[in-house]
């Protein structure tokens, strides 16, 4: 008995020592590239000339892929896949993804952060565990924990972080295995984003309903079920966009120049910059009800159009700003005030693409406040079961089925 329990504090103390690692380098390391994403983006909007050489920045990004040999790189679906079956990260996947997503930013592509991240901290992680010379199991682990402590670093949500680290690899089974390190790196993480002066992602919400009523969880219902919809919009418009320019545009190079005309060209054509770059302040307008009716629509083509390219960043600030336009849109239709509405829109949305309920709740809960986390979990729920096996990440492996209790272990759409 001693002898276990001695074993179960020498793995526990282990994993306390490896996650604060994690958490100190990849969270320094997230720091960085929330400032560089910022002034990259400062930069743009104070010289809006900077659009029009988003097609030679596309150009330099595939030329870094192809001087590091990654021409085919799969982006955070290697990272799921990594996870699942200890396929080794190269390295030279963090400053890839670093710089890359910077000039997309930089120059008005339309992308997030996030997702990048999920690479950024994967592959600083993995290495760290091969340094370290764990086995392939506990290098798994590891990656969780640069997932976990980049997200978070960037997000400031710490405990959405972890559960989405391990709740996105394989829907349905939960590494618990990962629980405590993951823990520890995403609150180290977050703590030194904090301390460095980035404030976590938070948002104030007008006119939530008080308790819980009939009506409002009627109201609640229909976000879910057009947020599916819209969820599986989002994925089946990134695939096919990135389809159609493989197939029309087989050579990367100019596949990602004519992209970077498509993007300058629908820019003019809608007569804004808000779809350039994140848009976290068009999602912040939405809490107050200001916004356009297609907004929404236009985001999706966008980031489409800019990722399918070629060009890097993240699809889950997209994904916001989709739910969160839409959900702003139409709540005055359903009797609901558009800071709520843009808030249910937002959790369906991140629960639709990415498959991930609990996650999506607590996110919910640390964006919002956790007053309205019956409604959070109504929304999310809905859209996890109606929006189908669709996901951002076509390597996502869903172990069961959403309407049966059946084993089913496919990989997403």
């Amino acid at each position: 008995m001693w002898k276990k329990a001695y074993e179960q504090f020498r793995i526990f103390g282990e994993w306390v020592f490896f996650g604060s690692i994690v958490g100190i380098v990849v969270g320094l390391i997230g720091i960085l590239f929330h400032f560089g994403i910022e002034i990259a983006t400062e930069y743009r909007i104070a010289h809006p000339y900077l659009l029009w050489l988003l097609p030679f920045g596309g150009i330099v990004i595939v030329y870094f892929y192809h001087l590091e040999g990654m021409e085919k790189d799969r982006g955070t679906n290697f990272i799921l896949v990594s996870v699942r079956t200890n396929e080794t990260i190269a390295l030279r996947m963090a400053p890839l993804i670093f710089v890359s997503t910077i000039i997309t930013h930089f120059f008005g592509g339309s992308s997030g952060r996030e997702g990048a991240a999920l690479q950024l901290g994967g592959s600083i992680a993995g290495k760290l565990g091969r340094m370290i010379e764990l086995d392939e199991k506990n290098e798994r682990i590891m990656t969780m924990c640069g997932m976990s402590a980049a997200f978070a670093a960037l997000f400031g949500t710490p405990i959405a972080s972890v559960v989405f680290s391990m709740e996105v690899i394989t829907v349905g089974v939960m590494h618990y295995s990962a629980i405590v390190p993951c823990t520890i790196s995403s609150l180290i993480g977050a703590g030194l984003s904090r301390y460095c002066g980035i404030e976590p992602t938070a948002f104030s919400l007008l006119g939530i309903p008080e308790g819980i009523s009939f009506s409002a969880c009627i109201s609640v219902m229909f976000f879910g079920v057009i947020g599916a919809v819209l969820s599986i919009l989002f994925c089946v418009t990134m695939k096919k966009t990135s389809a159609f320019y493989r197939k029309y545009f087989p050579n990367a190079y100019k596949r990602v120049f004519i992209g970077g005309c498509f993007v300058i060209a629908l820019t003019y054509l809608v007569g804004t910059r808000d779809y350039n770059g994140a848009g976290m302040e068009v999602i912040q307008s939405a809490f107050y009800g200001e916004t356009e009716p297609f907004s929404f629509l236009w985001k999706i083509l966008f980031t489409a159009l800019t990722l399918g390219a070629g060009f890097k960043g993240g699809e889950i600030v997209p994904s916001f700003f989709v739910g969160a336009t839409f959900g702003a849109a139409i709540s005055p239709l359903m009797g609901l005030s558009p800071s709520f509405g843009a808030a249910l829109g937002m959790s369906a949305l991140f629960c639709g693409v990415t498959n991930c309920p609990l996650s999506a709740i607590i996110l919910a809960v640390e964006l919002f406040g956790g007053e309205c986390i019956a409604y959070y979990t109504l929304v999310c729920a809905i859209s996890y079961m109606l929006s189908g096996y669709y996901s951002l990440y076509s390597e996502q492996k869903i172990m069961y089925s959403k309407v049966k209790p059946e084993f089913i272990n496919r990989n997403a759409n």
